[in-house]
Formats: structure tokens, sequence, C-alpha cells
């Protein structure tokens, strides 16, 4: 029963992380910089701080729906492998300080999503 619920799950998150791919690639035509990548890694990571610490909380780490939608939905939505190589594609384009911004980028505001979306459960839930 877990993994039919990771399975669906992560079709639910791949079809939203396409959803969020088309939208900006119909917001801004022909950008050269992944940022339909750097967005969904981000909300990614905020969803991801919001639902550890709600589950921590509630003291249900093991619940099923934990799996569905960490694993399951945030593991489907979300795009490393493609954030590594979107990044390589980058350099190897000749846009080093592209890459470099997009990685950093890509790291520290995923961090700083996940502090916030724990930050913000906190609040509300205690």
């Amino acid at each position: 029963m877990n993994a039919l619920l990771v399975i669906i799950g992560a079709g639910l998150g791949g079809g939203a992380r396409h959803g969020v791919n088309l939208a900006v690639a119909r917001l801004l035509p022909g950008l050269g910089f992944p940022l339909a990548t750097l967005i969904i890694n981000v909300l990614g990571s905020a969803l991801m701080g919001v639902l550890a610490e709600a589950f921590a909380l509630r003291g249900a780490a093991g619940h099923p729906m934990r799996l569905f939608l960490t694993t399951g939905i945030l593991g489907g939505f979300t795009t490393f492998s493609t954030f590594s190589l979107d990044a390589v594609a980058l350099y190897q384009r000749g846009e080093g300080a592209a890459a470099a911004l997009y990685v950093l980028a890509s790291v520290g505001l995923g961090v700083a999503g996940l502090i916030a979306g724990m930050v913000l459960t906190r609040a509300v839930m205690a």
C-alpha cells in the first residue's frame, strides 16, 4: 500500500512540475535561464518544511499521508536532478557566472524556503 501511495503521489507531483514548466515557458518564452526549475525547487523545499514540521508537531512521522505527500508528491515535483543538468548545461554553454548564480540561488533559497516553511508551521500550529 505504501508503494502505491508514493507512485500516485509522484505522478501528481510530476504533473504539477510539468505545469510550472509550461507556465514559465509561456510567460517568459526564450528565457535561457532555468527559472522554472529554480521556482520548483524553492517552492518544493518550502512545502517540505511545512509538511515535515506539521507531521513532527503532530507526532505523526509514520503516518501514510506523510509518505504520500513528501516522498510521493514532493518527490515527483522537485527536480534536483534537472537542477544539476541545468547547471552543467549553463556552464558548458560558457555561462559560468549564470551557472554559479543558479547553483547558489537554488541551494540558498531552497534551504531558506525549508526554514521559512518550518517557522511558519510552528507559528500556525503551536
